[in-house]
């Protein structure tokens, strides 16, 4: 039976490349003062997020996730045509968006006892999210059912690492992501962290005195991790996701290209812009690279 692909909208894919692949997209909700929420991509764009944050820097605005209903009305749809549904959730170490899909799949259930609702904690973030989620297409597409898609989509996800860097400590420390002690050291002496994701986690793994510098380091890291695993490049899927800036996340592709080069075949490295479910918590200026082993058919 085929089925299709729900996805929260930390994805960071794209109205164009949703469409595309048929991925249904649940939206966050965004605010700036903490009372009147849109839902990113359809009632604030991305870019106009960037634009009030850097134009209002000390408001930090908030995101609120998608409630059981608005799973249960994306679920609807797919289930009355008689097919099954892959629903694929930021991680649920960051929100409660999993709970929420998880709930409304059980609701469901209950009115379409012949279909299938799985959902999955993707343990990623951010585009490494939509990542997954484009290997779930390449599945459906290879004609693989829902039961054969879920294992290998746990697979897959063990190998997801974010490599990046932030402009400022501001929006971890206000978020509770970091310790305010660690942050005012960090912006009195004007360091940027170097921030690893992996396994559901978020974890610093060292320190640089500039934009550059972190940058840098970043690609280093990320080139260790490809050499650490092995064969070639093709096998992964290589993202690099930007902030506010789409030139430097350009630039800083091309610089990450070039210094993969030695390690065999040149590597396609696709370029996305980081929503704003993230975006709340790296502030406006967050660059990074992510790394996912790809579905061999």
């Amino acid at each position: 039976m085929a089925f299709q692909i729900v996805c929260d909208g930390s994805i960071d894919l794209g109205n164009e490349i949703t469409r595309e692949k048929g991925i249904r997209v649940v939206p966050f909700y965004v605010s700036f003062d903490g009372e009147h929420y849109e839902k990113e991509g359809e009632e604030l764009g991305v870019h106009n997020f960037y634009r009030r944050m850097e134009e209002e820097p000390q408001v930090y605005p908030r995101t609120s996730l998608p409630s059981v209903q608005d799973y249960a009305d994306a679920f609807q749809p797919i289930l009355e045509e008689g097919q099954d549904a892959l629903c694929i959730c930021l991680a649920s170490e960051l929100s409660g968006s999993y709970n929420s899909a998880m709930t409304a799949a059980d609701l469901m259930k209950e009115e379409y006892p012949n279909q299938q609702i799985r959902v999955v904690d993707s343990t990623l973030v951010t585009v490494l999210e939509g990542m997954l989620a484009l290997e779930a297409v390449r599945m459906r597409d290879a004609g693989l059912s829902l039961e054969q898609a879920v294992p290998q989509l746990e697979k897959l996800k063990k190998s997801g690492r974010i490599f990046f860097t932030i402009g400022t400590m501001d929006y971890l420390v206000h978020g509770g992501r970091v310790g305010k002690l660690i942050g005012l050291a960090a912006s009195t002496l004007r360091l940027r962290p170097l921030i690893l994701w992996k396994d559901n986690e978020l974890s610093s793994y060292g320190v640089s005195r500039s934009r550059a510098g972190s940058m840098k380091k970043v690609m280093e890291a990320a080139k260790g991790y490809l050499q650490k695993l092995g064969g070639p490049l093709s096998r992964y899927q290589i993202v690099v996701g930007y902030g506010v800036d789409p030139e430097e996340g350009v630039s800083f592709r091309d610089r990450l290209a070039g210094m993969l080069k030695d390690l065999g075949e040149a590597a396609e490295i696709r370029v996305y812009q980081i929503g704003a479910t993230i975006g709340v918590h790296t502030g406006p200026r967050p660059i990074g690279i992510g790394i996912l082993e790809k579905f061999e058919a």
